[in-house]
């Protein structure tokens, strides 16, 4: 998962915002790609009041490429399916909520969420599925989604992922590893260093930093660096902020390497070059995708992914230096 600086308007005009666009798409006919209501329907949809309305509300704030793929994702399989797709992110675990309720109150067809801060979230589950709407999650929340109510999840198991890290760590040799959460209390950031130090042969401090202050980011960083020599890596939880530490590591004069979890082109260009050691990519535009697809399957076909047991696994998968060129063209694009 990854978490960016959070919107600078307030929730009102953000939701008012996200039924505009329910609004274009609802009566003028725009897919969900900016295209024709008859070039979305003709992708394997139905047409006007017959197509399914789906809401995706997620954790991110504007402007993070991260959630922007997984915004390219679900658009796709709304295209793919002929639905009408709004999609909202609040990185304020109060107004997720809110944005939530509003889908209830708009008699959405089906809504998708992620589970940053899950407790936040089961209230307007549980309203929900009260109303009779199904839901399914994505990105984070893995250990919470069923006992949340979901009808499925798509994502990386987080805890995995982390001790992924940490075994890979201790074959590299590593001794003193600094992984760095930058919002506290999200159960998929702190699972992750969790995991990292659960299997890393090594020693495992957690350096917790402001994420929407990407210059306290790199000062932080770069202060715990310069404190203590010993540190030889710094695993970071999200592209932009990886290559936030590689300055923080050149003005700390240290000779760390960093790691990431998460990736975009910039960063696959960092692990190319050597400046980035290695990214864990989660695919967050085929979460995105999935979980749209999963609820126009359970409408249309009856369908529940993972039997509504079990998770629908999306990483972990390791990008180096030796196979950086195979994902870089979709990273380009935007897509990985």
């Amino acid at each position: 998962m990854s978490t960016s600086p959070p919107p600078t308007h307030s929730p009102g005009p953000l939701r008012a915002a996200v039924l505009a666009a329910a609004v274009c798409l609802l009566a003028a006919g725009c897919s969900a790609l900016g295209g024709t209501e008859d070039s979305a329907a003709n992708a394997g949809g139905g047409s006007g009041a017959d197509r399914m309305k789906i809401v995706m509300v997620t954790h991110g704030g504007e402007g993070d490429a991260f959630w922007d793929r997984v915004r390219k994702g679900a658009e796709a399989a709304a295209t793919k399916d002929g639905i009408d797709l709004t999609y909202a992110g609040d990185s304020d675990a109060a107004d997720q909520a809110d944005l939530v309720r509003d889908a209830i109150r708009d008699k959405a067809d089906g809504i998708a969420v992620t589970l940053a801060k899950p407790q936040a979230m089961k209230g307007p589950v549980a309203e929900a599925k009260a109303a009779g709407i199904p839901v399914v999650g994505l990105n984070s929340g893995i250990d919470a989604w069923r006992a949340t109510g979901l009808l499925g999840y798509f994502g990386q198991d987080e805890s995995v992922a982390g001790r992924a890290v940490g075994d890979k760590l201790t074959s590299l040799e590593a001794r003193h590893a600094l992984c760095v959460i930058h919002e506290r209390g999200n159960v998929a950031l702190e699972a992750r260093c969790a995991g990292v130090k659960k299997t890393f042969k090594g020693e495992t401090e957690m350096l917790y930093v402001e994420g929407t202050d990407m210059k306290s980011v790199g000062a932080a960083v770069t202060a715990r660096l310069r404190q203590d020599s010993s540190i030889d890596e710094v695993v970071m939880n999200g592209a932009a902020f990886a290559l936030t530490a590689v300055e923080s590591v050149d003005e700390a004069g240290s000779r760390a390497h960093v790691a990431t979890f998460d990736l975009d082109k910039d960063l696959v260009a960092a692990v190319k070059r050597g400046d980035v050691q290695f990214a864990v990519d989660q695919q967050p535009y085929l979460q995105g995708y999935l979980a749209v697809d999963a609820l126009w399957l359970y409408r249309t076909n009856g369908n529940v992914s993972g039997g509504g047991v079990a998770p629908v696994l999306t990483g972990p998968a390791f990008v180096t230096r030796t196979n950086a060129d195979a994902v870089a063209e979709f990273a380009a694009g935007g897509t990985r």
